[in-house]
């Protein structure tokens, strides 16, 4: 398989993966003590529902059922004999009233219980509305048997009997097995009941028929299995110790042998029947035993059952009591140790997120404030120190503080990678300073030759070529000025007064390679000051060169100069193919800031000049913008600020008295073209229009003399230029014949030789044939410049 790649799918930031890690495990443990919270209470008050529910119903159920069974006997007693004593029946039933009353006033109660339980007990209370019917039939029975009136009583009693065991079965279980034995007491207790009925009713007669022996003997064997399997193992402590005392009681002993006595009997009576007496058992005489007995046993049973159901009771109430406390207080300690987990998640949170964000200040800090900071310091030559440069970040020793350890090492990496490419960048720097330095010396010294051989030379071709020579030293000389200033020095070139605006417009236009296609448009009799006097013509020189490079031959580019409110604006516009809206807005946010020499980006673009532009520009607080031109071409703008600008000219200076301070010559009019009829009277073809001779290191422009007067021409005065300690011993003839013998008419006869030496060469070839001057036009129109993009 191949190894995955790419960045793994993260959640988000690591402040969210925080709150996500504090949230999750909060919100579980919320959930959590919700549940368990809720699920306690629950069981809690419906435990407590069902104890109240159990103590309002089921006693009183118990109590009505006691109170049904006595009763019953007494019914049984009542019918057997009519005759006898009716005022303990009809006190019997006034109680068991009172116990049925209380079991029906308890209707709301019943609404409320489960529906297996309220179904019970809307059975009992159903059937105690019947209960005066049947208290009737006992009185003067007409419908029904006595045997049928008390299987009606059974009937109710063992409805209350199921109600209370439904009763006893709660969410509880230990609860519920408790009250198993109890309900299997009162079962036995009801079939004891049913016994003496069925006694009761026969007692009088001495007779029970095969159906009620039957009966009898049933009720017999399960009151035995119930009390040996049930109530005699059933239950624990006291209460079994008071239940053996019952069974080993004489009064049960009494109860036991009177039934064993009818069970006896009936056996024997089925084994050899009478004559006369078939179907009918006798029963021994033995009424008052089981009466005297039972009273007895009935009473500790009563008691019991009593005892046994309260006892139930309140400790369903404990019990649901203890569950809501214990659920409140898990509740609380659960709400507790939830709001200590969700402020100490949040507290971490919270920490690791400040000490992140610190982190994240402190690298930004340095990327934004610290590293620029070193650099530029670097960039002014400053020495730096790394440790007090590098501030270490302390955050503990844990995984933030190993991040945090590890950007230490970071920053300082950085920091000494920034000083040592500072130290290669300044020794690169210098290597190259070093270089155009001595390049400068050359090219100056061979300026000096050729203004040496111009001075000694009067054949036109001669000084055509000695001028071309001028020109393109003068271009060198601008090439290598660039690379003193990419090397963050200055140019040796300076002046002490102020210069015209003209003049350095010319100057410009004289380092330029092209410079026959340029068009000076300026009316401004201004001048800039001393300082800003070289670094605004090698600008200009730039600009003027890069506009004739990007533009077709013979297209002019034009510049102009004028005073606008903010200083001196001079644009220069050309007529090439211009560039995209994105390239300007790059290259001006190149100019309007201070570049750094970066080799690295320098191989990637080589647009030096720019680069130039920019530091010259920035020097000064000068604004170059280029934008596209109305005729599709560049136009760039140089605004230059009122501090460079001298409003009104000064005083123009005597000839070679303005100096730079490198050796160059003085600033002064060199070459000043004919006037055209001067030139047409001289033999020979019709001129045609000719490029301008380039003025050499000049920074005056080309005074063109006005047609109908003849101006002189000056002459140059070698070494004016030249400090005092390097100017050589002039000979006499140089001094003064020359000078004598300098007159307008010579300049302007001299010019005018070679001007007509020129037209006929070139007129010499075929007239079918192109000329040179008709090739070179030809040549640069089909052979525009590359765009600057």
């Amino acid at each position: 398989m191949s190894p995955r790649t790419g960045a793994r799918r993260r959640v988000g930031s690591i402040r969210l993966s925080l709150i996500l890690l504090a949230l999750v495990p909060s919100v579980t443990l919320a959930a959590m003590w919700g549940v368990t919270t809720t699920q306690m209470f629950t069981e809690g008050l419906r435990l407590r529902s069902q104890t109240e529910l159990s103590r309002s119903t089921g006693a009183m159920g118990t109590e009505a059922a006691l109170a049904l069974q006595r009763e019953r006997s007494l019914s049984a007693a009542w019918m057997a004999s009519p005759h006898g004593s009716e005022a303990a029946l009809t006190a019997q039933r006034a109680v068991t009233d009172k116990a049925v009353a209380r079991l029906v006033g308890q209707t709301d109660a019943i609404k409320k219980a489960p529906s297996r339980i309220r179904d019970r007990m809307y059975s009992v209370v159903a059937s105690v509305d019947s209960l005066e019917y049947y208290r009737s039939q006992v009185d003067k029975p007409t419908d029904i048997t006595p045997q049928q009136v008390l299987d009606q009583y059974t009937s109710i009693i063992d409805d209350q009997i199921q109600a209370f065991q439904q009763l006893s079965q709660v969410d509880d279980g230990d609860l519920t097995s408790q009250a198993e034995p109890l309900v299997a007491l009162e079962h036995g207790a009801e079939l004891v009941s049913q016994e003496d009925a069925q006694l009761m009713l026969a007692w009088p007669s001495g007779h029970l028929d095969n159906g009620a022996w039957e009966q009898f003997a049933e009720l017999v064997h399960a009151r035995r299995w119930l009390v040996e399997d049930q109530i005699a193992t059933g239950f624990q402590g006291a209460t079994k110790t008071r239940i053996e005392h019952i069974l080993q009681s004489v009064e049960w002993s009494t109860l036991e042998s009177t039934e064993d006595a009818v069970l006896t009997a009936g056996t024997a009576g089925k084994a050899v029947p009478d004559n006369g007496s078939a179907g009918r058992i006798t029963l021994p005489d033995e009424q008052k035993q089981w009466n005297a007995a039972l009273t007895e046993v009935g009473d500790q049973y009563t008691a019991l059952i009593r005892q046994q159901t309260a006892g139930l009771l309140d400790r369903s109430s404990d019990k649901a009591h203890s569950l809501l406390v214990t659920a409140a207080s898990l509740s609380a300690g659960g709400l507790a140790a939830l709001l200590v987990c969700v402020g100490m998640s949040w507290r971490i949170t919270r920490s690791l997120s400040r000490r992140l964000r610190g982190l994240k200040m402190a690298t930004l800090s340095l990327a934004e404030d610290r590293l620029p900071d070193v650099v530029a310091r670097l960039n002014r030559g400053e020495k730096i120190d790394v440790e007090s440069a590098t501030p270490p970040l302390d955050y503990g020793g844990d995984e933030l503080g190993q991040v945090a350890q590890a950007f230490n090492t970071a920053q300082r990496t950085a920091v000494h990678t920034a000083i040592e490419l500072a130290d290669t960048r300044r020794g690169f720097q210098k290597v190259i300073l070093g270089i155009a330095r001595q390049s400068q010396n050359l090219v100056n010294l061979q300026l000096t030759k050729l203004d040496q051989l111009e001075r000694r030379h009067d054949d036109p071709e001669v000084l055509r070529g000695l001028y071309e020579l001028d020109s393109t030293a003068s271009q060198l000389r601008r090439y290598e000025e660039n690379l003193v200033v990419i090397s963050g020095e200055q140019p040796r070139r300076s002046w002490t007064e102020p210069v015209a605006l003209i003049d350095i417009l010319r100057s410009a236009v004289g380092e330029v390679a092209e410079y026959q296609r340029v068009e000076v448009h300026t009316e401004e009799e201004v001048c800039l000051a001393p300082p800003a006097v070289a670094d605004v013509i090698h600008l200009l020189a730039e600009l003027i060169d890069n506009a004739t490079v990007y533009s077709p031959a013979p297209s002019p580019v034009g510049v102009r100069a004028a005073m606008v409110a903010k200083g001196l604006v001079i644009e220069v516009e050309d007529r090439g193919l211009g560039m995209s809206e994105e390239d300007y807005a790059s290259l001006n946010e190149q100019l309007a800031v201070a570049p750094q020499f970066d080799v690295v980006a320098l191989a990637d673009d080589l647009r030096l000049g720019m680069f130039v532009i920019a530091r010259l520009a920035v020097r000064h607080g000068i604004a170059v913008t280029l934008r596209s031109s109305p005729y599709g071409g560049t136009t760039a703008i140089v605004l230059i600020p009122h501090e460079i600008v001298v409003p009104e000219p000064l005083e123009e200076p005597a000839p070679g008295a303005a100096k730079s301070n490198d050796g160059d010559e003085a600033v002064t009019v060199e070459r000043v073209a004919a006037a055209a009829e001067k030139a047409a009277e001289v033999p020979g073809p019709t001129p045609r229009a000719l490029p301008a001779i380039p003025p050499a290191r000049s920074a005056e422009p080309t005074v063109t003399a006005d047609p109908g007067e003849l101006t002189p021409l000056p002459r140059r005065v070698p070494q004016t230029s030249l400090a005092s300690e390097l100017r050589e011993e002039a000979g006499p003839a140089e001094e003064d014949g020359e000078l004598e013998d300098f007159t307008a008419e010579r300049a302007a006869s001299s010019l005018a030789g070679f001007q007509r030496g020129t037209f006929q060469a070139r007129d010499s070839i075929d007239d079918d044939a192109p000329s040179q001057y008709d090739r070179e036009e030809a040549a640069a129109s089909s052979n525009p410049p590359a765009d600057r993009s």
